[in-house]
């Protein structure tokens, strides 16, 4: 994460946040925007738009420039992706992250119509469910997160979790790469 000066940090905290994938909660009234269809949904359509939309907040971010730099190499690469919600022409909502193996690390997400991101949410869940993924990391809990199930575990838990997720054999796309390839140089 950057600071409010850009100064670049590393955050493990004890307890880190998950949606367990077989307990995600979606509300009726958003369940009913789903079905409704209310915004087209896309996947890697819009990486950067989302990633900047992501940074434009009244209250500070903690996504630098140095930060943006770098998840678009990991898009690039195939890691980070994003899920938009478009309302015709407009990008209503969306969020973005990486994924490893069968870990995917929700990173930000912003809406400009009402439950752009949260019908983002559940078209993201649902992708990873299909494709087999089995821990979505959301970092910190919030009352928005807790809404979709949100919970909070101790490290080991984690840990553990997280070993078994990244060696999983799936992807977010079809051409996604697997895991990162590691090398001693």
């Amino acid at each position: 994460m950057a600071d409010e000066n850009g100064e670049l940090f590393w955050l493990a905290p004890d307890r880190r946040a998950i949606i367990p994938l077989d307990a995600f909660k979606v509300s009726r009234s958003l369940r009913s925007a789903v079905r409704r269809k209310v915004f087209e949904i896309t996947v890697n359509r819009a990486f950067d738009r989302v990633l900047e939309a992501c940074a434009e907040r009244d209250e500070g971010t903690w996504i630098s420039g140095e930060i943006k730099e770098a998840y678009a190499t990991l898009h690039q690469m195939g890691f980070a992706h994003s899920v938009e919600a478009w309302k015709g022409d407009e990008l209503a909502g969306g969020l973005y992250g990486v994924a490893i193996g069968g870990a995917f690390f929700g990173e930000s997400m912003f809406h400009r119509k009402p439950d752009a991101s949260k019908v983002a949410m559940v078209h993201l869940v649902q992708r990873l469910r299909d494709r087999g993924f089995t821990l979505l990391d959301v970092q910190f809990t919030n009352d928005h997160l807790r809404s979709f199930g949100a919970i909070e575990i101790p490290k080991a838990e984690y840990d553990r979790r997280l070993k078994e997720a990244v060696a999983a054999n799936t992807g977010f796309t079809d051409d996604s790469p697997r895991s990162f390839a590691r090398s001693d140089d």
